[in-house]
């Protein structure tokens, strides 16, 4: 297993971490997505320690919790070995003020994750959405709160904007408050809207990325074929709703191009998928999801070797899709936005 550092943190993170979404299968989403168990989850921990993966993601709203209450006794008496990350923001309960990234809801939600994970203090803690109602600077003197009372050790943000995320750092800045580390976000060879903005943003303010979906919402398995009606996974349960889109003929490209470079490589499509996404800038973590441990031990297999110059070009090639304005009126100006920073 490598080990990346967190952006300018000084965390030392593994390239894959095991996002637990499908643990407790709670709820209309969360069902399509998997049911796993104490037993199976207990089982799960054990081959990612075993491999050096000893990064476990999940978030309050997974399940309604049961996520995290799973996740917490799968790692009973291993809590020393493992990072942990989890989330708050988004709607918890029926009250005006079980949602959003206000003092009051924060400090109530990570007290609540704690509890749940059996664990008194997290790792890395995600603002899950942006809160547009709360002052940032709220959100921020609560977070810098929680550091030091030790309750988290460093946090950073999800599903924000470009400016959301410039306007946080400014005000850390600003009042001498510790900074987001990290940025969650949706990045994979079916979306790379990520690329135009929000990795620019990482690489100038030194935020370590890490990827959730990274086999677009389950796309990238190697399940799906032209011409062919999905047969198993989450798309094939009606597993698509809520995930990114994306036109089926660009789908079809993609894993066209996917199916070349596994014959080639003899890896799976998803192991190939997942190591073009480990040799893009800025990327420090994967998140990737298992429903069962042969899904999981596939998933490791991304690791450990990696595509040429020249597979990684194909893959670019195909995925590569017009940017919005103003970036592709930016790529002009060539001289002045060398890559990385314009991809």
């Amino acid at each position: 297993m490598e080990y990346r550092q967190l952006g300018r943190s000084g965390l030392k993170v593994p390239v894959l971490s095991l996002g637990t979404g499908t643990f407790g299968g709670v709820g209309e989403m969360f069902s399509k997505w998997g049911a796993t168990d104490v037993k199976e989850a207990s089982r799960l921990v054990d081959v990612c320690l075993e491999s050096g993966l000893n990064f476990f993601d999940t978030a309050d709203v997974y399940s309604r919790g049961a996520s995290e209450e799973i996740l917490g006794q799968a790692l009973k008496g291993r809590r020393e070995r493992v990072l942990i990350s989890t989330k708050a923001t988004f709607t918890m309960g029926a009250g005006p003020n079980d949602k959003g990234s206000s003092r009051h809801h924060l400090i109530r939600a990570c007290e609540a994750s704690l509890k749940r994970l059996g664990t008194d203090y997290i790792d890395l803690y995600f603002m899950h959405g942006f809160d547009a109602l709360t002052p940032v600077e709220e959100t921020l003197s609560t977070l810098e709160g929680l550091v030091r009372a030790g309750k988290i050790r460093y946090f950073g943000c999800s599903n924000f904007s470009g400016w959301q995320v410039m306007k946080s750092l400014a005000a850390s800045d600003r009042h001498g408050w510790s900074r987001h580390v990290a940025y969650q976000g949706y990045y994979s060879l079916l979306g790379r809207d990520y690329e135009w903005e929000l990795m620019p943003l990482a690489l100038d303010q030194g935020l370590g990325t890490m990827v959730w979906s990274p086999l677009g919402w389950g796309r990238l398995t190697g399940k799906l074929r032209r011409g062919q009606p999905p047969q198993a996974g989450r798309i094939a349960q009606g597993g698509e709703a809520g995930g990114p889109p994306v036109a089926d003929e660009d789908l079809y490209r993609v894993v066209d191009v996917l199916d070349e470079l596994a014959a080639e490589t003899g890896k799976t499509v998803a192991q190939v998928a997942l190591n073009w996404l480990l040799q893009r800038p800025s990327v420090a973590n994967l998140v990737i999801g298992a429903r069962n441990e042969e899904q999981l031990k596939q998933n490791l297999g991304a690791v450990g070797w990696q595509l040429t110059g020249e597979q990684v070009g194909r893959l670019d090639a195909v995925s590569r899709r017009t940017p919005i304005y103003p970036y592709w009126h930016q790529m002009g100006f060539d001289e002045r936005n060398p890559k990385p920073t314009r991809w």
